[in-house]
């Protein structure tokens, strides 16, 4: 753990009882071992959040080994750094719906942003980035300002794409550097190894 990590406060989240039979029940009949789940917010949309939560399987640890690590009933809960403040207080419910579907309701309290350069950066990606990329159809969002670090994620042609270095280092940090006093530093969090669909996909060797 990084002393970055111990530094932040770990997040209240809580569990309703039927999500907690749920968890434990799909962990336990997983066919591999699992070290616990992640929680993470992966972008707001319409005015909320989108919340993902996913299995950790054992011996993944290390690729977020930055991340915040508490227990909850009983289930360790991985949380991405950035997303901690914003995951404070929030209330996970499995709920069963219509017919055979079911799913989790995630009850986050806390306002899409705190920073007001984080509004400003998320303006930004709206208004000058997104329109320019969506020709490629690739989509940056912003997850978190700390300090004078914005931590981003890229989705859709830019998610696994070739050209996203150029894309972050040419346009988004030129953008955000220019116009918002404070941030020094972008960090990509996304998953690049996952994207199914990238704009541009350099040969592998």
């Amino acid at each position: 753990m990084t002393n970055e990590t111990a530094q932040e406060s770990s997040p209240a989240v809580r569990f309703t009882a039927e999500t907690t039979a749920k968890l434990l029940s799909v962990i336990e009949g997983h066919p591999s071992a699992v070290a616990g789940l992640r929680l993470q917010i992966v972008g707001r949309e319409n005015g909320v959040f989108q919340h993902v939560l996913s299995m950790v399987e054992d011996g993944a640890q290390e690729q977020i080994a930055d991340d915040l690590v508490i227990e909850v009933d009983g289930i360790t809960l991985y949380v991405q750094l950035a997303d901690a403040r914003y995951l404070d207080g929030i209330e996970i419910h499995f709920a069963e719906q219509d017919g055979d579907q079911s799913g989790l309701e995630f009850r986050n309290p806390n306002p899409l942003w705190f920073d007001e350069r984080e509004e400003s950066v998320q303006r930004i990606f709206d208004e000058q980035v997104n329109p320019a990329i969506a020709a490629h159809g690739g989509v940056v969002s912003l997850l978190a300002v700390r300090d004078s670090t914005a931590f981003v994620a890229f989705g859709g042609g830019c998610q696994g794409c070739g050209m996203v270095a150029v894309t972050l280092k040419q346009g988004v940090e030129v953008a955000v550097f220019e116009q918002v006093p404070g941030i020094d530093r972008i960090v990509d969090t996304t998953d690049h190894d996952s994207g199914d669909n990238p704009y541009y996909a350099p040969e592998k060797k």
